[in-house]
């Protein structure tokens, strides 16, 4: 009963490529909004706020932002296809959608979808986003799990306070540290779990002019459950301790010249794109050291969690 929700959208959504730009949004918009509307979706209080419309921009070289203004969505591009990181939520998928176009880009050129972690906040958009594109799906092996079968992953430490993603037919499994070499492309996946435990990062170079910088998109290391979850001793996620242990040293060992986080917020996205707009600094989508940063703020919040299921 879980995933009946999204049977509608599995047939309309197949149709939906074959129609005119506009007419293609409004009809992935209706199909959204009626299936974000059933019973069997979780309240949301952030969603609105999440979901507010962003105008897309470069990042640097061939990395563009094209996801809401609280939620990244991530298109990396190239002249023989793109790559697109995050769906956000459901309700996204037609911003992220008309946010591609309005950069010049088609859909049906974007050849591989991959996620940093399966909650509907950054996964929710990706069955249609597929849908709309004919894209490959690429996960970690808890990751695909929960795309295929069971739209809410068992061990998920937010296991009892989520909303349900829409399954996906098919997703390529992919190993850590392996590279996918896509449309001239090639981006690296990172397993980061702990915030879930099929948590993936993700890496990748974008170069302007010759000047090539080494991009990460970290995914979420944020030490939040449900009320019924304790981080130091679960039963359905023994190791989620040293999961965010693997994971905080791979972010402080990785090549970091530009940080982009699944929350904008978390990698001050928006502060260094106003100074880069008022020309304050010219190169300020770079973030020497924020990759080590997020691994310090992130342990240091385990550490408080830990501590308090001790008391």
């Amino acid at each position: 009963m879980v995933n009946s929700e999204f049977t509608v959208e599995i047939a309309v959504i197949t149709s939906v490529r074959k129609l005119s730009s506009g007419l293609a949004l409004a009809l992935l918009a209706a199909v959204v909004m009626a299936q974000t509307s059933t019973n069997l979706q979780r309240p949301c209080d952030n969603c609105t706020e999440w979901n507010k419309s962003q105008k897309p921009f470069k990042v640097y070289g061939n990395t563009y932002y094209v996801g809401p203004h609280g939620l990244s969505s991530v298109l990396l591009t190239s002249p023989q296809g793109h790559i697109l990181i995050d769906g956000a939520l459901a309700e996204s998928a037609p911003l992220i959608a008309a946010n591609i176009r309005s950069l010049g880009f088609r859909l049906k050129d974007v050849k591989l979808i991959v996620n940093s972690h399966v909650h509907y906040d950054h996964g929710g958009g990706v069955a249609a986003l597929q849908r709309l594109s004919g894209a490959e799906i690429a996960a970690s092996p808890w990751s695909a799990e929960v795309l295929t079968k069971s739209g809410i992953g068992s061990g998920d430490p937010q296991f009892t306070e989520l909303r349900p993603v829409a399954l996906v037919p098919h997703v390529r499994v992919v190993r850590d540290g392996e590279t996918l070499k896509i449309a001239g492309l090639e981006v690296t996946a990172h397993f980061t779990p702990g915030h879930t435990p099929g948590g993936t990062s993700w890496t990748w170079q974008s170069c302007e002019r010759g000047n090539c910088l080494n991009m990460v998109y970290a995914d979420s290391l944020s030490a939040i459950s449900a009320d019924n979850f304790r981080f130091s001793d679960n039963r359905t996620y023994p190791n989620a301790v040293q999961d965010f242990e693997k994971s905080f040293a791979f972010l402080r060992s990785t090549p970091c010249d530009v940080l982009l986080t699944p929350h904008p917020e978390a990698s001050g996205l928006w502060a260094r794109l106003e100074q880069r707009r008022r020309g304050r600094r010219p190169g300020s989508m770079l973030t020497p050291g924020a990759c080590k940063e997020l691994a310090g703020r992130a342990e240091a919040q385990l550490q408080r969690r830990l501590a308090a299921e001790r008391r």
